[in-house]
């Protein structure tokens, strides 16, 4: 790592801590910095504010991290492979996967009656049934992927999938009452907040493993900078590679839309930022700071959905649109060239 890069990262570490600490000094109820640092340790005279921190704004600040950092490094492996700067996290279809599985547990009563809407939807059948819903697309794109040797045919592929859960979601939608389709609405919003200390532990488990996946493919995500014929003559195995690549996307992504929803702009946007403030295409750079990128822009843009002093919490997939967007348009203009 370069010395240049080294103060970078001290930098964002540094930065990153502070957003932490700022995202959970933020809420209806206001607390003193002194009781946040106790509540932290455990140590806090006051139970109220104890409870607010440890259950409530401590989880919410690290779901944050997890989705700003995942969604961010799944956009920078699915922009290497396909070479497309264009390319999101979730341009496989694993979020169109996962929201036909909660639209067949949330609308699918208009079909099957009343009583399959009171026994199944519940918070754990809606997380199941987005999870089953991308890991399905992911087997589907794998067996594809198994047939087709054009990287872009894949992609091509990827997005006739979200097509097609697009096509049946709308007939769900068509049947469904207006209480159904608020409450897939509101689950299309996105949100951070009301996982427990035990979902968030299953929520972490399946995305280190995506994480680990992800940096045991730098070596090939460099390889694949450089055209599949060059990564071929360096002894690169494009076959497994491409397996790898797409199980830790579809690893993380499809478990942050599980827990979280699919939450827009981060996956496409932060790579391009860190690519313009690191100024290098070499992945163990990359990566890590592409980790560190997407989890302070998701506590930024968790910290400004917090309406101040009010109970209300604004989507959090239209703040990172709104905050992110003119952010990066704005970049893109003063370098006048995107790095890639």
């Amino acid at each position: 790592m370069k010395t240049n890069h080294t103060y970078s990262f001290i930098s964002l570490t540094v930065i990153l801590l502070f957003c932490f600490v700022l995202n959970i000094s933020l809420g209806s109820v206001s607390i003193p910095l002194g009781a946040i640092i106790e509540s932290l340790f455990g140590t806090a005279e006051n139970t109220t504010w104890q409870v607010i921190i440890t259950d409530f704004r401590l989880p919410k600040a690290i779901t944050a991290i997890l989705v700003g950092s995942g969604l961010g490094i799944s956009g920078l492996l699915m922009q290497t492979l396909f070479r497309n700067p264009l390319a999101g996290p979730f341009v496989l279809g694993i979020s169109s996967g996962a929201s036909l599985g909660v639209a067949l547990v949330i609308l699918g009563s208009g079909l099957f009656g009343g009583l399959f809407a009171t026994t199944l939807i519940s918070k754990w059948s809606i997380v199941i049934a987005a999870s089953l819903g991308s890991f399905l697309v992911l087997l589907a794109v794998l067996a594809v992927s198994s047939k087709v040797r054009d990287t872009m045919a894949i992609l091509i592929i990827g997005l006739m999938f979200g097509s097609i859960t697009a096509a049946v979601v709308s007939v769900l939608s068509y049947f469904s009452s207006a209480e159904q389709l608020q409450q897939y609405i509101f689950w299309g919003f996105g949100s951070l907040s009301n996982l427990s200390w035990e979902e968030l532990l299953i929520f972490f488990g399946i995305y280190g493993i995506g994480i680990l996946l992800s940096i045991a493919s730098i070596k090939g995500l460099n390889s694949l900078l450089l055209g599949d014929n060059y990564a071929k003559s360096l002894g690169l195995n494009l076959k497994q590679s491409r397996y790898i690549i797409i199980i830790a996307t579809s690893l993380i992504a499809g478990t942050i839309t599980a827990f979280a929803g699919p939450i827009a702009f981060i996956g496409l946007a932060i790579p391009h930022l860190t690519r313009q403030i690191f100024k290098t295409s070499n992945h163990k750079i990359l990566l890590p700071a592409v980790f560190l990128f997407g989890a302070i822009v998701m506590l930024i843009c968790d910290s400004i959905a917090q309406v101040p002093s009010s109970d209300y919490v604004l989507p959090i997939n239209a703040i990172t649109a709104l905050v992110g967007a003119p952010v990066v348009i704005w970049l893109l203009v003063r370098q006048r060239k995107m790095m890639f």
